[in-house]
């Protein structure tokens, strides 16, 4: 058994891409990929740095070990977010505290290492709980308290506290994925990029740093087959250049930049699929506010006044995305109606003054990426309106996505930074990185406060969703008050894919390779 975990255990909730990758990716492979059998052809935004779902980076990784290790259930594609069984042939929950499984019997590990067994669910749920592991996605089983073990196949997970977010974005997601036990173990306790016991549909059969990662059908799979024998996957971090490759038709699937929507969808490439969905990702301004000159929350506030949002947004998708009223996007629990301080560069050049900073100059560090940069321009333009002076710092992914990490010492000198973050479909996937315990993982802000940290753990036990919109929406209020955001936008999403291709897609556009099937 493990101790109770507390529930503001530290979790990695963003999912970053890496490494500033491209075309030639995709002419590595072309001709190549005319093998015999059906080879499907990906896009994704950034390349595996592991293939361990406790210590995932980014939803590329997260896209990949869904499909190449089997978990209890996973995400369903369809227009409503919902799960399927995977790797269970039964799992219930019984009360608020109480879920029993059973495996599918015959689900084998590859390289010698057996059948899947309810001894590995204990160790993968225990593994990534247990805080002495430090998985970042520790929260993600914040309330576990232990599973249980009944026989070979079947068990029962019991929790300390009910928990909201299980049924969203706990189980369907790759914190449920089971791992073999002895391979973990015989590992030395992590696993790396050259995955062992491998488990579901698919494997991994080459990586190419930087070019492709091929999965295969597991012929030792017994249950629903992917639809192609291949999947090719290409790290591709720019979506404009993923729109060419595609148009070349080297790619069979590419998310698309925001701001080729309304383009694509009007003259759509021969034969396409053009397909716009809700975005459930969250892009917003932050300020450091123990880094000055932003340690003064005057300035802070007078940038929060100072940011034309509406102009920001338009610039960088060209009309296509709304602005936004906080974290939580339209349609989830605690979305707000409104932010509490809008554009007005009157009160924001009073506040420049008040603090003593017109004429101040700071740093604003950006991913590099097109969208990024006319969004950075907007804000540049504007802050310089009301007196503060903007240098835009462009990093590549390897480089941004280290930035307010504790273990770079730049985490404590970062000023402004322009950030997106992914969402599962609850809202303590978009609180649960801002709490106190997150400074130095991914609240590069520094913004603590008592209250909001009580609020989150509160907001992963509440099951009335009234009480549970309160809280959130609440949560997102202190966030503003504190003057470290200025929240901008949900964006959306685009799509496009061959008509050959019956896409299996998440509500927000997000890829299920296993659900991908020839049209």
């Amino acid at each position: 058994m493990i101790k109770a975990a507390n529930i503001n255990i530290t979790r990695r909730g963003v999912l970053a891409g890496a490494g500033a990758l491209g075309l030639a990716s995709l002419i590595y492979s072309t001709k190549r990929s005319q093998a015999a059998g059906s080879v499907l052809r990906v896009r994704s935004y950034g390349d595996i740095q592991t293939l361990d779902p406790a210590f995932r980076l980014a939803a590329p990784e997260g896209d990949i070990t869904n499909v190449i290790f089997a978990g209890l259930v996973v995400a369903a594609p369809g227009d409503s977010w919902g799960w399927k069984p995977m790797a269970v042939e039964k799992i219930e929950q019984l009360d608020p505290l109480t879920i029993a499984f059973k495996l599918r019997d015959n689900i084998g590990f590859t390289d010698g290492f057996g059948q899947m067994t309810a001894e590995d669910v204990k160790f993968s749920i225990e593994r990534l709980a247990d805080p002495a592991n430090k998985s970042p996605y520790a929260g993600d089983w914040a309330t576990l308290k232990e599973v249980e073990v009944k026989d070979k196949l079947s068990g029962i997970i019991h929790l300390n506290k009910a928990f909201a977010p299980l049924w969203t974005s706990t189980l369907p997601t790759p914190s449920s994925t089971i791992l073999s036990k002895r391979a973990v173990t015989e590992a030395g306790g992590k696993l790396g990029v050259k995955p062992v016991a491998q488990s579901g549909p698919y494997l991994l059969k080459e990586w190419t740093p930087k070019q492709r990662t091929v999965l295969v059908r597991n012929p030792d799979w017994k249950y629903e087959q992917g639809g192609y024998d291949e999947i090719h996957v290409h790290p591709i971090e720019d979506e404009k250049t993923a729109e060419l490759g595609y148009e070349a038709g080297d790619l069979d699937y590419t998310w698309t930049s925001v701001s080729s929507i309304k383009r694509l969808k009007e003259t759509p490439p021969a034969d396409t699929v053009v397909v716009e969905k809700p975005s459930l990702a969250f892009v917003w301004l932050g300020m450091n506010q123990i880094a000055a000159p932003f340690d003064n929350p005057d300035l802070r506030r007078a940038v929060q006044y100072g940011v034309d949002r509406k102009a920001v947004v338009d610039a960088a998708y060209f009309g296509a995305a709304a602005t936004s009223t906080g974290i939580i996007a339209p349609g989830l629990i605690g979305h707000r109606e409104k932010n509490l301080f809008e554009y007005d560069p009157d009160k924001a050049r009073e506040l420049v003054n008040k603090a003593g900073a017109s004429g101040v100059t700071v740093t604003l560090d950006i991913l590099n990426k097109a969208e990024r940069l006319s969004a950075a321009q907007v804000v540049q333009a504007n802050l310089q309106d009301i007196g503060i002076n903007v240098e835009i710092k462009q990093n590549d992914s390897g480089t941004f996505w280290t930035l307010g990490s504790k273990q770079n010492p730049y985490y404590k000198k970062l000023q402004m930074v322009l950030s997106r973050f992914s969402m599962q479909p609850d809202p303590s996937w978009a609180t649960e990185w801002y709490t106190t315990s997150q400074i130095g993982e991914w609240n590069w802000e520094q913004f603590s406060s008592e209250e909001f940290d009580k609020l989150v753990t509160e907001g992963k036990i509440e099951l009335d969703p009234a009480k549970r919109d309160v809280m959130y929406k609440k949560m997102q209020d202190l966030m503003e008050e504190s003057g470290c955001y200025v929240f901008l936008t949900h964006e959306v999403t685009g799509v496009m894919y061959r008509k050959s291709v019956a896409a299996g897609l998440k509500p927000n556009g997000e890829p299920c390779f296993a659900d991908f099937k020839p049209a």
